[in-house]
């Protein structure tokens, strides 16, 4: 019985650990993706308005 709680101790705490990366990465990718927006709009007005110097 004691060898059965260890195992469901480990697996408890690697799903924890499992969830909190999946969930950063799940953050991490809505931010690539407002990104990639903001760097597509950035790249439209500056070819509408012809400015390339910057």
């Amino acid at each position: 019985m004691n060898t059965l709680l260890i195992i469901v101790g480990i697996i408890a705490i690697i799903l924890l650990f499992t969830g909190g990366f999946v969930q950063s990465l799940n953050f991490l990718l809505w931010v690539g993706i407002v990104l990639l927006v903001l760097a597509v709009i950035v790249w439209l007005v500056r070819m509408l308005t012809g400015n390339r110097s910057a």
